[in-house]
């Protein structure tokens, strides 16, 4: 699950973080009294999207005066923010953060991830923080300093120091950045989240280090323990079908392609998809409707591919082992039968009841397509897609 800024700018002050001074507002009137509030000679604008790369948009203006905060908040909310990550459609954007200014003298980088490979959080900095930290690590990536802290132990004073050094810091700034990236640490453990970030980690004239902007994603099986971070949760933010899926316990991902994918487990949906490009075609979504699908689910899957209008065919692909080829059979004849498919369906399954599946399959009086394996799956469908 993904928040706002200003959300994970809230959460990290909590824990020691330290932010600038600034307030959310959800229309112009009220960004240029935050803006009055706040003094100073310059106010910072910024919109609330979930998408990185807004000041590259537009999404993040300098205002030298409430009047002028009040223009520019009046220009952004209500405007469609187009930046590199969301894709051209753009987001819409329904509030802005007002800050004060800073006067800064260097941008850094800092973050927390779960590393799998290692089984461990790691912790990264760079001196090279701002816009374009996407092209350090790119280019450059030995310019990204790394610490892997131990589960069990947390982080220790020592990394911390190590990566502060990494990146240029001195004297009592490293106590101060000792300061920042512990209690980083703290928000991520607390709040069982998934990724820290942020991206820039400013010093400013004074020699104190600040968050100015601030990513936060959580890990969604752990959200039952953090109603408070599920509150935060923002609709218009997300795919409308993703959020149909997630009522269904669906694990539902909208895509640019052409080919519906239906299939048991993520592993599988992964390769299913890998498959249908070396085929030649793209995929429509990842859509694993879960090793336990009953007909119900598989029916509601089959109506949440259904509502993406790019879809041109169907691919099923199933191992059946707590989900027998049996029942699947039963859900894709029940939803087609209900919902009256419009495109070609091909099914491969393997598995528990595969015999039975085909057969009920077959005498359904369907024009399903069926296949053997992967590739010829693959094959099949990129052809009827076309």
């Amino acid at each position: 699950m993904n928040i706002h800024e200003y959300q994970a700018k809230a959460i990290l002050a909590r824990h020691g973080v330290p932010v600038p001074r600034g307030e959310i507002a959800f229309n112009p009137t009220e960004a240029g009294e935050i803006a009055r509030r706040l003094g100073g000679e310059i106010v910072v604008v910024k919109a609330q999207i979930h998408a990185g790369g807004r000041g590259k948009g537009g999404g993040v203006k300098l205002a030298r005066s409430s009047d002028e905060a009040e223009t520019i908040a009046k220009a952004m909310i209500g405007m469609t923010l187009v930046t590199h990550q969301t894709g051209p459609e753009g987001r819409v954007v329904s509030r802005v953060l007002v800050e004060e200014g800073l006067k800064m003298t260097r941008e850094l980088y800092l973050s927390l991830v779960l590393d799998r490979a290692s089984g461990k959080p790691v912790l990264m900095a760079s001196a090279d923080g701002g816009m374009d930290i996407e092209e350090v690590a790119a280019h450059t990536p030995e310019r990204i300093h790394r610490v892997y802290i131990e589960p069990g132990v947390g982080l220790e004073a020592f990394q911390a120091r190590q990566l502060a050094f990494a990146i240029g810091l001195e004297g009592g700034q490293v106590n101060k950045a000792v300061a920042v990236m512990s209690a980083l640490y703290r928000a991520f453990i607390a709040n069982d989240a998934s990724l820290v970030e942020i991206n820039p980690l400013v010093v400013t004239a004074e020699g104190n280090l600040l968050a100015l902007d601030a990513k936060m994603n959580f890990d969604d099986n752990a959200l039952y323990r953090h109603q408070d971070i599920k509150d935060l949760r923002d609709l218009a933010e997300e795919n409308p079908l993703e959020i149909e899926a997630s009522k269904f316990s669906l694990n539902y991902i909208h895509l640019d392609g052409n080919i519906g994918c239906m299939v048991n487990g993520a592993g599988l949906a992964m390769a299913t998809m890998d498959i249908i490009k070396l085929a030649g075609g793209e995929p429509a979504n990842f859509l694993d409707v879960g090793g336990g699908a009953n007909k119900e689910q598989i029916r509601n899957a089959f109506k949440i591919l259904m509502s993406d209008k790019n879809v041109k065919a169907v691919l099923i692909n199933i191992f059946g082992g707590i989900l027998r080829c049996d029942v699947l059979a039963q859900g894709v004849i029940a939803a087609v039968t209900e919902l009256g498919v419009p495109v070609p369906i091909v099914i491969r399954m393997e598995g528990t009841n595969v015999e039975e599946g085909k057969r009920l399959l077959r005498e359904s009086g369907m024009n399903f397509t069926t296949a053997d394996s992967m590739g010829e799956a693959a094959d099949k469908v990129v052809h009827l897609a076309h």
